[in-house]
């Protein structure tokens, strides 16, 4: 197992390409299943995550050809069961019931584990197909959809914390190949879903209203195959952002999408620093004091919860207090632990940090507890005095293609090593 040791002191300087988004691939991936014909995807991440989805793919019959970046899926076949040895290493392999259930009409799929973060249940996954006209059993661990046929429907997939991103994704894929129209109400709006849509349009589908909180789908009978670009990882970039903002001169992503970003720039703008967009890119500097702020979480277009704690690192050493309140995942802090034994101080009132801004962190030996909180460790260990050392970080693999290269080619002074 590997650990990183991240040198703190060097000041970042210089640009990195942002690569594509693990939150599209994945359920992009998946829908690859709902045709027999060849579907061939650009810009896949190369990430622990998307390893376990085209090893899925594979044990569910595809055929997978993958060189650099890019991947080509034909699902000639598809078996309908997805046993828990498959998919346990990975809660988005979830995905996978939606386009087995528009195919094949049936699916049985292993309950994805719990998380860290809180409480993940796919109850609305469920909703939405039983909606669609599909009987739903859970028994011995297994999630068992199946249903002579699926018929349009109109379906509220709006949560307690708000719309499910991987709920819509799912109930989308069924009702592409549903007889009649499905109305989703309440459906999520983040980029990744958008780019989803954009996707199985490709392939045949009639899909409208992607990006807004009604999606229209109109059934087809059979999707063909396709040739995708997967878009920009808005958190892969917004990282990459807080990490300029927390140790750099002037720090430049490049291959992003600026309007995917916005929630990200207003804060960190709100916190003192400059940030210059281009076309295609995003530069982020110092400009003066760092300010306190005040943010909660939302639903897209609102403050990712993807880069809360990101932000925690950053607002750690910013002078004053800073309030940070998580109205999407409540319980998503096992970070803040890590960063108090760095120095930190911070307070939990419930779902709200209270971060009062120290002048210094302190390197020490912390230990991921999943993906975005192992980043802000790392972004934390970048301003620290001394040496951090972050283990655990096969959480980082998952989620951000060559981390530590990429910081590296920044400046920091970080290294990979056998635990």
């Amino acid at each position: 197992m590997d650990k990183i040791l991240v040198h703190g002191g060097n000041a970042l300087a210089g640009s990195i390409k942002i690569s594509g988004s693990k939150n599209s691939a994945l359920p992009i991936l998946a829908a690859t299943l709902l045709t027999r014909e060849p579907c061939t995807i650009h810009r896949v991440p190369d990430l622990s995550d998307t390893h376990y989805m085209l090893q899925i793919l594979m044990h569910l019959g595809a055929q997978v050809e993958r060189a650099s970046g890019t991947v080509t899926v034909t699902a000639e076949k598809a078996d309908s069961v997805a046993p828990y040895d498959v998919v346990r290493k990975m809660r988005a392999s979830v995905c996978v019931l939606g386009p087995l259930l528009g195919r094949c009409k049936e699916a049985t799929v292993a309950l994805p584990g719990g998380c860290v973060i809180g409480d993940r249940p796919i109850d609305l996954h469920l909703k939405g197909f039983e909606a669609l006209g599909a009987a739903v059993r859970v028994e011995g661990g297994d999630v068992k959809v199946f249903a002579p046929k699926l018929n349009g429907a109109v379906i509220n997939l709006r949560g307690k914390f708000g719309p499910t991103v991987l709920g819509t994704d799912n109930v989308m894929m069924a009702a592409v190949l549903a007889e009649g129209t499905t109305v989703i109400e309440g459906a999520a709006a983040e980029p990744e879903v958008c780019d989803l849509a954009d996707f199985l349009n490709k392939m045949g589908a009639k899909i409208e209203g992607a990006g807004t909180r009604r999606l229209i789908i109109e059934g087809v009978k059979e999707l063909h195959g396709a040739e995708h670009d997967i878009i920009p990882d808005r958190i892969e970039a917004g990282t990459f952002l807080v990490a300029g903002a927390i140790a750099g001169k002037a720090v430049t992503i490049n291959r992003a999408e600026p309007k995917h970003l916005t929630a990200i720039t207003n804060a960190l703008t709100g916190c003192g620093f400059k940030v210059e967009e281009k076309t295609n890119s995003l530069t982020v500097s110092p400009n003066g004091v760092a300010k306190p702020l005040e943010l909660a979480t939302e639903p897209y277009p609102g403050f990712p919860t993807d880069m809360q704690a990101q932000m925690c690192a950053l607002l750690s050493t910013t002078d004053g207090i800073s309030v940070v309140t998580e109205n999407v995942f409540p319980q998503r802090y096992m970070h803040v632990a890590e960063l108090k034994r760095m120095g930190a101080n911070m307070q939990l009132e419930g779902p709200t940090a209270v971060i009062q801004g120290v002048h210094r962190l302190t390197g020490a030996q912390v230990m991921a507890s999943d993906l975005r909180a192992s980043a802000a460790l790392v972004l934390a260990g970048l301003k620290a005095e001394g040496i951090t050392e972050v283990s655990r970080v096969y959480h980082i693999d998952r989620g951000y293609e060559h981390l530590d290269e990429k910081l590296s080619e920044l400046g920091a002074h970080i290294e990979r090593v056998k635990d």
